[in-house]
């Protein structure tokens, strides 16, 4: 088995990305199968935008993060404050306006993440390492009839290495790494173990990784917060495949994760401009650690009827985290009015917990494929109860409890959500070469909701509430095929994001409305010159209505629904294969995401642009596979990324901020030995670019401008890695 390609490195990020094999590239691309429609697939036979990265890919680019696995994607954006897991996702434009998610995100065949608009889950996102990954799947435009709420931008999902009934196999790993600035060395250890325990009936595997990020960010506050940002992943798989019968399969996983991060990786700016110390420095006085944990368990069950197929997909996980802010100061700010000027500005630590129990079961039946029709009609059931409790101290310069102040906030805003799906899809191939593919998803969500506030600066309340909904989503698409190797499609088809109970302050309504988005596009598809390139482009038009979003009334934050928003763009990528092992790879895309009316609650205007979103992304890229010998083979690759300045707000609210565009230059280098051993190297942002990924300017307890938070673009990172594989 070999561990890493050594062609290569298949950059399958654009949608006409083709795997090859370099022991047999000298043949034809090898096909790329991807589960979009929830069935194994050609990614040239889908019509969906759909992107592709291996999980191979990753590694020998030195890709840990989704910050860095969306830099692969055309239309995808990932932000994070300086750790892992604290990411923000959007796709084609659609940002989040509040704190609940536009991308959908799966675990193999089962949404993770909680639904609740309470829950935070659009600023916190599953990030796994790459050892485990075999692919990531990312489908561009909503995608609520077979992936259900919350999939209004899109869906990311990752889809795990599965066990093996036959094949015995091993492969570990030890990587060092340095980034510029940083207090010390990187370092990173995985292994995987694949063992048939009886021959093709009963296989398991088992994996486990590690990676310890040193820091890079100082605090001007604080001496004894030097490189603060440094942060410890752990996490491990064990998935074991029983093949009971010719008809029979069943597939049980288990998956575990935990990030340690001791703090953020933001810089400061003052309001003059001027980069704080040393320029990669923030201004907080008190530590912001950041600790998830997560365990999910999978029980997937695959069953031949005959003429169609059962499958049954079960899964239950628990999430944790713990989140740690100096909101010295935003609230510090307070203390002197709160006194009558008697109290200088204190220090005001603000925790949120936030707690995740989810189940989930779906269940469907699927028509065998490649007949003039195909159909697949399933249900879907989810239930979770989240909790998100907030707590905001108040000390003075000396860490000391202020009793008259403390604490000035406690929050408690548990929730339950449950919903109910049905959904099918069909594919009708009329012949010369066009076929029809439509869907509908019926969903009843049902929640409750309890508010428990009390403290200072927030207006006491104890209340609860409910909600239900009922919503009807629908796709449908159109493809013709001018020859095997050439394809264009139309589709059209909408998603929707849960609304539900709201907080209780003046001016919110008693519960917010779903919102609702509708895509239209049309795809292009097509092998040139026997596969000498292929090319994938798309052109969307999105309309997106009722848009959640944030008010801030009596000291916290509501939700409410508020106008109307546009994107629209094309992405594309190209890929041209001029020798053997030789590929040149471009991926770009354009997107105009702006209101189209105008939202008082976000201080938001008619064609303002939306925030979180560059117009223009691209990366260019070449890899070369090559032979160095009998038992010896090589690979080299090199690419530049470019992403435009984006804004931290819509552009007419008066704390916008547009942070810095970015070109990242990135190279990779391996040589792989008798199939067994394999040396790395790989360089991110060789260059040093000082670009952000996000740039925000934060405002005190007054609501007056205070500094610029700026996350940046990773530094300089190098690192070397030995891999060994049988």
């Amino acid at each position: 088995m070999l561990f890493i390609s050594s062609g290569l490195f298949a950059l399958a990020s654009a949608q006409a990305a083709m795997a090859q094999d370099a022991a047999a590239i000298e043949d034809e691309a090898s096909v790329i199968v991807v589960t979009a429609q929830k069935r194994a697939q050609n990614i040239e036979d889908v019509p969906i935008s759909i992107s592709v990265v291996d999980g191979e890919t990753l590694l020998a680019q030195g890709a840990s993060s989704l910050t860095d696995y969306a830099a692969l994607v055309p239309g995808m954006q990932a932000v994070n404050s300086g750790t892992p897991g604290q990411t923000q996702i959007t796709l084609r434009g659609v940002a989040p306006l509040s704190s609940a998610q536009t991308v959908g995100i799966y675990l193999n065949d089962a949404p993770v993440g909680a639904s609740s608009i309470y829950s935070r889950a659009g600023l916190f996102s599953l990030d796994l390492l790459p050892y485990d990954i075999q692919r990531v799947e990312v489908l561009r435009g909503p995608q609520g009839t077979l992936y259900g709420a919350s999939s209004i931008g899109g869906l990311l999902k990752y889809v795990t290495v599965a066990p093996s009934t036959k094949t015995l196999s091993m492969r570990a790993g030890i990587e060092g790494f340095s980034i510029d600035g940083a207090g010390g060395l990187g370092w990173a250890a995985q292994t995987m173990v694949n063992a048939p325990l009886i021959e093709g009936k009963l296989g398991i595997s088992a994996s486990f990784s590690w990676r310890s990020t040193p820091g890079w960010v100082d605090s001007v506050n604080n001496p004894a917060l030097d490189d603060q940002n440094a942060y410890e992943q752990l996490g491990g798989r064990v998935a074991m495949l029983w093949r009971a019968t010719n008809d029979l399969s069943v597939k049980l996983s288990s998956i575990w994760q935990s990030i340690d991060a001791q703090g953020n990786g933001m810089y400061a700016e003052n309001l003059t401009g001027t980069r704080l110390a040393n320029g990669r420095s923030f201004n907080n006085f008190l530590a912001e650690p950041y600790q998830f944990d997560l365990e999910h368990y999978a029980a997937a069950i695959d069953y031949d009827l005959g003429g169609a197929a059962l499958t049954s997909v079960t899964t239950y996980s628990e999430a944790h985290s713990t989140r740690v802010t100096d909101a010295s100061y935003q609230y510090g700010t307070l203390f002197p009015l709160l006194t009558g000027g008697a109290i200088a500005p204190g220090l005001t630590p603000f925790t949120i917990d936030l707690g995740l129990k989810k189940f989930t079961q779906e269940l469907r039946v699927a028509s065998p494929s490649g007949g003039s029709v195909e159909w697949l009609v399933g249900g879907f059931y989810t239930h979770e109860d989240s909790t998100n409790a907030q707590l905001v101290r108040a000390f003075d310069k000396a860490g000391q409890a202020l009793a008259l102040f403390d604490p000035l906030a406690v929050i408690a805003l548990p929730a339950v959500y449950e919903e109910y799906a049905v959904f099918a899809n069909g594919t009708l191939r009329v012949g010369g070469g066009f076929e029809v593919t439509g869907g509908l998803r019926w969903a009843r969500n049902e929640q409750t909701f309890s508010q428990s506030t009390k403290g200072i600066i927030v207006a006491p309340a104890e209340r609860s509430g409910e909600s239900a909904e009922d919503v009807l989503t629908f796709s449908i698409s159109s493809q013709f095929r001018f020859s095997d190797a050439a394809m264009v499609y139309a589709r059209v088809a909408n998603g929707y994001r849960p609304g539900g109970p709201n907080v209780s302050a003046p001016g919110l309504p008693s519960s917010v409305n779903s919102d609702k988005l509708t895509n239209y596009e049309v795809g292009l598809k097509a092998d040139l010159a026997g596969r000498l390139a292929s090319i994938d482009v798309a052109i969307f038009y999105m309309d997106w209505d009722d848009i959640q979003v944030v008010r801030s009334f009596g000291g916290i934050s509501g939700q409410a629904n508020g106008g109307k928003a546009v994107s629209k763009g094309f992405e594309g990528s190209l890929l041209v294969r001029p020798a053997v092992g030789l590929t040149f790879t471009g991926t770009g895309s354009y997107t105009d995401a702006t209101l189209s009316e105008s939202v008082p609650e976000i201080n938001g205007l008619k064609d303002d642009r939306l925030p979180a979103v560059p117009e223009f992304s691209a990366m260019l890229r070449f890899d070369y596979a090559f032979d160095l010998g009998a038992d010896a083979s090589a690979a080299v690759g090199a690419g530049v990324r470019h992403a435009s300045s984006r804004l931290s707000r819509v552009e007419s609210d008066p704390l916008a901020a547009r942070a810095r565009p970015y070109t990242s230059v990135d190279l990779n280098a391996s040589v792989t030995f008798a199939d067994h051993w394999t040396m790395r190297a790989y360089a991110r942002n060789l260059l040093n670019d000082d670009g952000e990924m996000a740039r925000s300017l934060l405002a005190d307890g007054l609501n007056r401008p205070s500094f610029f938070g700026i996350v940046p673009l990773q530094p300089r990172t190098v690192g070397v890695a030995l891999d060994l594989a049988f």
